[in-house]
């Protein structure tokens, strides 16, 4: 009797085991496809935070007083300055400046992706940019919306 209450401890791997999809297994999987179908049309949907000209530049000399040019996006664009435009950079970093009240060393050198200076060169602006990282110029800005002053 005790022959028969043993139980063998080595088995027999010879039967292949089949590899199935259990029905919660396909359920799961369909729905994350949804989820992540319904998520990435949701997100593709959302108006990031993309820049909104105001006002187009011209090739006109004639600018009033007030008139803002370039990008709505103030999140972006938070730094600010106020000054002169002038022609030149300093050591290539920045394209012009804004020539301030306290000297040379109070410009700052500003370049812009979105806003074509050049036209306003010689004009008193204000600008709102980005603060850039700089090897010669004490303030380098990336200039994203200007007003004429």
């Amino acid at each position: 009797m005790e022959e028969e209450k043993k139980e063998e401890i080595v088995r027999s791997f010879d039967q292949e085991k089949k590899f199935s999809l259990s029905p919660k297994i396909i359920i799961s999987l369909l729905l994350i496809a949804v989820v992540g179908a319904f998520s990435g049309f949701i997100l593709a949907q959302r108006q990031l935070a993309a820049p909104t000209i105001t006002t187009d530049l011209t090739n006109s000399t004639e600018f009033s007083k007030g008139q803002t040019f370039g990008s709505n996006d103030t999140k972006t664009f938070k730094d600010t300055a106020e000054g002169t435009l002038k022609d030149g950079g300093i050591n290539g970093e920045g394209q012009y400046h804004l020539e301030r009240e306290g000297g040379e060393s109070q410009n700052v050198y500003v370049t812009s992706s979105t806003v074509d200076l050049s036209i306003l060169v010689d004009k008193k602006i204000k600008v709102w940019g980005q603060t850039q990282k700089a090897q010669y110029a004490g303030w380098l800005m990336d200039v994203g919306r200007v007003e004429v002053l």
